[in-house]
């Protein structure tokens, strides 16, 4: 009896420890932000009918697109098609050129489809030879036209593509980019299949860079297809979430850990409607 006093403090540590309301508890779902989608996905539909082509991405239960007004339809009447549906836009994507010599434009263009956010996911350069001199050009564009998108309330992000891989000094030519561009105005987008295509570890580089990381795009890789530093693959190597060689439940904790709110499936393949339901399915089954 004269020892109990000693498990005082275990007990007022147990009792009393404040919880973390965040903490993941085991069963819950690791995909936990609206389901988005990427307009490239639906790159061979557009034709035949955008508000056809909305009502396939309606049915399949998004939410979020990431992408542009297609071609004949102006930025206003898409948000509005799109709202219609119940599906926000709350990203767009602009040319490297465009960002460049006009980034007002690129603005007010975000701005017309209530976008907050505009991704950039190619910066130009010799295929398989990206540069430390295409980085620097970069980093200068990403730095001045990221500074005109957050005067008018757009969130600048890169889309990392993979050839970024390139090895510089003791690191990567990527992590030079990332360091050297300002993390006020440039925030950034993982496309999980592209950094693992390049050499890259997704789980890591989020929990390197923490919130310089604003949204990913979700897509899987063929088990054992060769992989380079050019960021191109053929359509055959897209496959199915949960199929191919990516670690999506160590992914998707890294990602809910440092706090990313939108993640698009991007499907490359030439069999998206039929991809779609699994690589669904797969991520709403992910529990803790």
């Amino acid at each position: 009896m004269k020892n109990y006093w000693m498990l005082i403090p275990i007990l007022f540590l147990f009792v009393f420890q404040p919880s973390n309301s965040n903490a993941q508890q085991k069963g819950d779902p690791m995909f936990q932000v609206p389901l988005g989608i990427a307009s490239y996905t639906f790159r061979n539909h557009w034709e035949n009918g955008v508000e056809e082509t909305l009502d396939i991405i309606q049915s399949l239960g998004f939410t979020e697109f990431e992408g542009g007004a297609p071609a004949g339809v102006s930025p206003e009447d898409f948000k509005q098609m799109c709202a219609e549906r119940g599906i926000s836009i709350p990203s767009t994507g602009t040319g490297f050129d465009q960002l460049e010599k006009d980034p007002m434009a690129v603005a007010d263009r975000a701005k017309a489809l209530g976008a907050s956010y505009v991704m950039c996911a190619w910066i130009p350069h010799k295929v398989g030879q990206f540069s430390k001199a295409d980085a620097d050009r970069a980093i200068q564009v990403f730095n001045q036209a990221g500074k005109v998108l957050k005067e008018n309330g757009i969130v600048f992000k890169y889309h990392v593509h993979g050839y970024e891989f390139q090895p510089y000094e003791d690191a990567t030519l990527l992590e030079y980019l990332i360091e050297n561009t300002d993390p006020n105005v440039v925030k950034l987008q993982m496309d999980v299949m592209w950094t693992h295509f390049g050499g890259g570890d997704p789980a890591a580089l989020l929990q390197k860079y923490g919130d310089r990381w604003v949204s990913l795009h979700l897509k899987d890789f063929k088990k054992g297809a060769p992989k380079n530093l050019t960021g191109l693959t053929g359509p055959e190597n897209d496959v199915p979430l949960g199929e191919g060689e990516l670690d999506f439940p160590g992914i998707l904790k890294e990602a809910n850990r440092i706090g990313i709110k939108h993640m698009f499936i991007e499907d490359e393949s030439e069999h998206e409607l039929e991809a779609l339901p699994k690589s669904i399915a797969y991520l709403k089954s992910l529990r803790y």
